[in-house]
């Protein structure tokens, strides 16, 4: 029980044959004749209020249950902490088999009463018993075992991608929300801009202006038109430039020089190309002149601003789409790259935040699946997650494709702890995790397993030792192919 909780629910021992009429009224035993069973021991009748804990998430005391009243349900802690229903069993029916058949060793769900509830538990041993004795029973417990792994397998993999979709959502919004600032600062910016040129303009235009003021203002124009990149210079240096440049428009009376200097020196001019502005302009239309070139320049900057956080904007955008979209529709083509490369601009934002660098070996040509295969984005969310969760701080991540013949194999490789030997042959079991209770679901893993395999026909294979773990996925080029693919 959780702390602070108390058990309120009570276990009696009773004799089969007291309860075999109760039971017979139940779906397993329905047609079991009680007069052939085996020597069982004593089942135990519980008897719970409703809100009590009948089985704590993870227990290892695994039992089979009939509801003979009232109703229990099954809940699923969730990474936010937050429960989840799972499935209901009501009266006349039976649940805790597939832990007994699939050979787990824990109970993965929290089993609550959802009202006042009696029911009968058996043992394990007993159950075992029953299966051999009773085919009656025994295809009952079969069909709901496969009916229940039928509707986890759905059910998982679309709670799961609804999971990975919260997770990269703060992330997301923090990645929309940077460009979309940056995008409205610089519009607001360039109407200021645009209202200031328009007055220097006309101020500007008052004059005649000669042929060589003409070529001198021509060929500065040209300069400020060469494009949204602006010179490349250390701090130091461009503090160094923009104070000299400062000086120099300040000495020659320019209007707001120390303003004007940084957005000049950042375009790449410098005091000669200047010179002729100085030489052939008198002193006040010379600021002038130099002011509306400043106003220019920073116009072109803002409107590549801009252009840049739109284009932000529109890959994530497009990477979202393909991640939530990219399972729509039948046979198609699929670039591995580009699959990989959205989940990488998705989770960007995590990647950062831990100051994790991604290496990425792209060897693999061609990378293009011919496949009817769904959620390949999935299991790049998942792995790559993980391999940000394994990480260290300032840690590194690596990404590697290449081609086998008729497959494609895809690497990602971690340098953090490494997986411990007792834990690497069941990390691919269904809700089995390390993480602390509510952080992690243990579904990630065997989803992956499951889409590479059952959606791709193809393999995945984990490697650990301290230091480096690398997950392999192989996917066949032109569909499930017969024959496996070779190690690398």
């Amino acid at each position: 029980m959780s702390e602070g909780e108390m058990q309120t629910w009570t276990a009696t021992t009773v004799q089969l044959a007291n309860v075999a009429d109760v039971l017979k009224r139940t779906r397993p035993f329905a047609d079991v004749d009680f007069a052939t069973l085996p020597v069982l021991k004593n089942p135990e009748r519980i008897d719970a209020k409703t809100g009590d804990i009948l089985v704590e998430a993870g227990e290892t005391s695994l039992y089979y249950w009939i509801v003979l009243s009232g109703e229990i349900r099954a809940e699923l802690f969730e990474s936010d902490g937050n429960r989840t229903k799972a499935g209901l069993a009501l009266a006349g029916e039976a649940f805790g088999e597939t832990p007994l058949v699939l050979g787990r060793k824990d109970v993965p769900f929290q089993i609550v009463a959802v009202e006042d509830t009696s029911l009968v538990r058996f043992t394990e041993e007993d159950f075992w018993k029953l299966m051999a004795a009773c085919p009656s029973l025994r295809k009952v417990v079969l069909a709901d075992v496969a009916t229940r792994v039928r509707n986890y397998q759905v059910e998982a993999l679309h709670r799961e991608k609804l999971v990975s979709l919260g997770t990269l959502a703060a992330g997301l919004m923090h990645e929309l929300h940077n460009p979309g600032s940056a995008a409205k600062r610089s519009a607001s910016q360039l109407r200021e801009n645009l209202m200031r040129l328009q007055k220097l303009s006309l101020r500007f235009s008052d004059k005649p202006k000669t042929t060589e003021q003409m070529e001198c203002m021509r060929g500065l124009l040209e300069h400020s038109m060469h494009g949204c990149r602006l010179k490349a210079m250390s701090s130091l240096e461009q503090a160094d430039a923009e104070e000299e440049m400062g000086e120099w428009l300040s000495g020659a009376g320019v209007e707001n020089a120390f303003s004007i200097a940084p957005v000049l020196v950042g375009m790449g001019f410098d005091q000669e190309e200047l010179r002729c502005a100085r030489e052939f302009f008198e002193a006040d239309q010379f600021s002038d002149a130099l002011n509306w070139l400043e106003s220019l320049v920073s116009s072109v900057g803002l409107v590549c601003a801009i252009e840049d956080s739109i284009s932000r904007i529109s890959d994530l955008v497009m990477a979202v789409k393909k991640f939530a979209y990219e399972d729509r529709g039948g046979a198609r083509e699929l670039d591995v790259h580009d699959s990989l490369q959205s989940t990488l601009v998705i989770l960007g934002h995590k990647l950062r935040i831990r100051q994790i660098e991604v290496e990425k070996h792209f060897d693999a040509s061609p990378a293009i699946l011919c496949t009817r295969g769904v959620a390949l984005g999935q299991v790049w969310t998942n792995l790559i997650d993980n391999a940000a969760d394994a990480s260290p701080a300032h840690g590194r991540v690596q990404i590697s494709t290449w081609n086998e013949p008729e497959w494609i194999g895809i690497s990602i490789t971690d340098h953090g702890d490494g997986i411990p030997p007792e834990v690497l042959p069941h990390i691919f079991d269904p809700f089995f995790t390390t993480k602390p209770q509510g952080q992690g679901t243990g579904l990630g893993l065997e989803i992956v397993q499951r889409i590479v395999t059952q959606k791709f026909g193809g393999t995945i294979q984990v490697e650990s030792i301290p230091g480096k773990t690398t997950f392999t996925v192989r996917l066949p080029l032109n569909g499930s192919t017969v024959s496996g693919p070779s190690s690398k």
